[in-house]
């Protein structure tokens, strides 16, 4: 039976942290991860006052702050925890203490020029910042990741990123407003995680694109190529429009090598929010395909993986940061890269026609 470590290592104390924003995702998965690793929550703050207080309310959190200045007066004995939209990062970060210890939402801004602000600011005010890129962190994709690294399935081959589901966008308010939604928001996940198990690509060939069953959105479907050479294939095809019901919705992380294969089931996306179970298959060498039972699931797992690697980074239990925001800038240009494949023609057909 193949056994492999789903989980990252706990920080031996860890600090008290202050969640600044309290949309959706602290209640589905910040407060839920936190409460299950033990974090101490020390307070939060949110422009809109009355859902802060729900959220305290329904956590058990004891402070909440009227004002921003209040909620950073814990100065740098605690772990800041920006739940933000992309467009309220900069301002936040520019507020907090000196050598501030910071989890800040996934994407690193709206754009690759927002990351960039977002890295000198973290620079100029010398942060331990972190990106909540947490789909690597999740208890399949560190098994998934680390198997690849022991070499159980040979020499990499291809990774195929495969989603065809029926994303309830209106959960998601605020990307009505956005000009770049699926791969800005959802698709950067797989950009993240690739580049974790396989490095930086060459180059990469995108098409993102609009549906009119979700008229609202500037995009929910992408398809990508990224270039990794002769020898690793590795693409996305992502569908949030699917309206067949379950039968056929699959959201599926595929890794192919010389000596093996892996199959990642990401259940949240099924029937979202309820979802379905995350599975894990592996098929090594010639024994049969092998179902790896997982240790929790990608909300809230995953949360709690990002959150600690910060907080021993921090403490000193990590050598590495491994969201950092020096690495999470390339996760930024990778997604900007596709952008610009997007907004480039495709290759013209050869002319045929007098042959």
């Amino acid at each position: 039976m193949i056994k492999l470590n789903q989980h990252w290592d706990r920080p031996g104390a860890a600090r008290p942290i202050v969640i600044i924003g309290a949309g959706g995702i602290v209640n589905d998965a910040h407060m839920p991860a936190y409460r299950k690793a033990g974090f101490a929550v020390a307070g939060i703050y949110d422009i809109d006052a009355e859902r802060a207080a729900e959220v305290a309310a329904k956590w058990g959190i004891e402070n909440v702050h009227s004002d921003l200045d209040s909620a950073i007066a814990a100065r740098n004995d605690v772990v800041y925890d920006l739940a933000l939209p992309p467009v309220a990062i900069n301002d936040v970060l520019r507020s907090l203490p000196q050598g501030a210890t910071v989890l800040i939402q996934k994407p690193m801004g709206e754009n690759l020029e927002q990351a960039k602000e977002i890295l000198a600011i973290a620079r100029d005010k010398e942060l331990v910042a972190a990106v909540n890129f947490q789909l690597r962190f999740s208890p399949q994709m560190l098994a998934a990741s680390r198997a690849v690294s022991a070499g159980l399935i040979g020499e990499l081959l291809e990774i195929n990123v495969h989603l065809n589901i029926g994303t309830p966008w209106h959960l998601f308010p605020f990307v009505r407003a956005m000009d770049r939604v699926e791969i800005a928001v959802h698709s950067i996940h797989y950009l993240d995680l690739i580049r974790s198990i396989a490095g930086e690509p060459a180059g990469v060939h995108a098409r993102s694109m609009a549906d009119p069953r979700a008229p609202d959105v500037a995009q929910t479907r992408t398809m990508a190529i990224l270039d990794y050479g002769p020898r690793l294939a590795c693409g996305m095809s992502i569908n949030h429009n699917h309206q067949g019901g379950g039968r056929f919705q699959v959201a599926q992380i595929r890794l192919e090598g010389t000596n093996g294969a892996i199959v990642a089931k990401l259940g949240l996306l099924l029937n979202y929010p309820e979802g379905e179970p995350d599975e894990l298959w592996i098929k090594s060498g010639d024994a049969d395909w092998q179902s790896i039972e997982l240790d929790g699931a990608w909300f809230p797992d995953a949360f709690i993986g990002t959150m600690s690697n910060l907080q021993r980074f921090a403490a000193g239990e990590d050598q590495r940061l491994w969201t950092t925001v020096e690495d999470a800038i390339g996760t930024m240009a990778l997604a900007e890269a596709c952008f610009l494949s997007n907004a480039s023609p495709a290759t013209a057909i050869p002319d045929w026609r007098d042959a």
